[in-house]
């Protein structure tokens, strides 16, 4: 028994193989073992016919595929190895030669493999890199954003509502006579001018009065995902309970102790310096990313499409984790978008396709250049873990299973190839 290896291209491979006849002969034995119940051979009861009287009546070949079947995994098995081949999609092309009792089985099979990676010129690249500059502007910005933030809302009776005020309603929306179903609400806040509700409605509540029935006459987007009152002119009944202004704090030493300060000039210092801090990391990434895509460009690979489908596969299961974690299972989030699982999957592919070639430019860099991570570079990445989770690296190392060691250190040692990169761009 034996194998061959031919390559057919950068990523596809055949191999040939000669199953030895007593090895084959077996095989047919397990095969009537297996199937022989199925077989009603007339003066024996079912499952007790011999194997010959079987062949007799069904022919020759009655069990050739189910014996094939039970040699296949096994030597197929047993040439990837011997071959060091990386399958990345099941075998095609079957062609059985020879198959007959009393004689070896010989057939071949084809089948995708990860393809070659010839590398280009990766260590003299060129990227572009921001210098960083944050303004005082920037820095009165985001202080604004955080006063805004922490605003509270005061109740008003003694005047009408006006945009940015928080009005709590009661509403209920009419097509027609008829009370359309989602379009009911008790006690609802909403922010005059936020763009919460559909164009036009929030402009209609400005002027009214606590105690006010106002109908507001408004019509949804052609766009709207419920299609029966897509485009449509409704009527909301609405009621106004409640109207609350709001009231922004004040800048001064005050507001800066509130967010754990002594002074407001300590509070800008610290706003200040994360802001330089999120500035550089944003310029770092895409200093990063610039550079991986250009390293990427410069290789030269032929992907199967199997590589990536398997990549749109993992991207459809982020998804659905990422739905199921915001309380939406897929097909929920299908109705409600109006695309199809196919439609999302296309929209995917070519995201897919680059994240297969950026996978393989990378692993076949870290080779060229022989990129490894050591133990303190995986602790690295597992700390990073540990300190999301408020726990000890030791911890979380405690709960892993099996694989979950050799995935960081894979992180670790792409994080690496990505440094090396960077450190060779001009």
């Amino acid at each position: 028994m034996g194998s061959t290896f031919e390559k057919l291209s950068s990523n596809k491979v055949k191999l040939s193989f000669v199953v030895d006849k007593d090895v084959f002969a077996a095989a047919l034995k397990k095969a009537y073992t297996k199937t022989a119940g199925r077989f009603n051979i007339p003066g024996f009861r079912r499952g007790k016919a011999p194997m010959h009287v079987i062949e007799m009546h069904y022919g020759p070949s009655v069990f050739f595929e189910e014996a094939f079947d039970e040699v296949f995994p096994t030597v197929y098995s047993e040439a990837i190895r011997e071959h060091n081949v990386e399958p990345v999609d099941r075998p095609e092309e079957l062609d059985v030669t020879q198959i007959e009792k009393g004689k070896d089985l010989i057939f071949s099979c084809e089948v995708f493999v990860r393809p070659e990676v010839t590398l280009g010129n990766y260590k003299e690249l060129e990227a572009e890199k921001t210098v960083v500059e944050v303004t005082d502007d920037d820095v009165a910005a985001e202080i604004e954003r955080t006063r805004e933030r922490n605003a509270r809302f005061i109740e008003v009776t003694d005047r009408a509502a006006k945009l940015d005020d928080q009005v709590n309603i009661d509403y209920a929306g009419f097509d027609g006579d008829n009370q359309f179903e989602g379009g009911t609400s008790k006690g609802f806040d909403l922010t005059l001018g936020s763009g919460m509700f559909i164009p036009g409605f929030e402009e209609q509540l400005v002027g009214a009065s606590v105690g006010a029935d106002v109908d507001v006459n408004v019509s949804f987007p052609e766009e709207y995902h419920e299609k029966s009152l897509a485009g449509k002119p409704v009527v909301f009944h609405v009621h106004v309970n409640s109207i609350r202004e709001k009231e922004v704090p004040a800048l001064d030493d005050e507001f800066a102790k509130d967010m754990s300060f002594d002074t407001l000039d300590e509070y800008k210092a610290d706003v200040k310096a994360k802001l330089v801090k999120q500035a550089e990391d944003r310029a770092e990434t895409a200093f990063e990313n610039e550079v991986v895509e250009k390293a990427v460009e410069t290789c030269e690979m032929d992907i199967p499409a199997a590589m990536v489908e398997e990549a749109i596969d993992n991207m459809m299961r982020d998804m659905e984790l990422r739905l199921a974690y915001q309380g939406m299972k897929l097909d929920d989030y299908f109705k409600y978008t109006g695309q199809s699982r196919e439609e999302v999957r296309e929209m995917y592919r070519e995201q897919a396709s680059d994240r297969v070639k950026t996978q393989l430019a990378l692993e076949a860099i870290r080779d060229a250049e022989g990129i490894a991570a050591d133990d303190s570079e995986v602790d690295a990445e597992i700390a990073k873990l540990a300190d999301s989770r408020k726990k000890s690296v030791e911890e979380i190392k405690a709960t892993f299973q099996a694989g979950d060691m050799e995935y960081f250190k894979q992180v670790a040692t792409m994080n690496k190839v990505v440094a090396f990169l960077k450190s060779c761009a001009k």
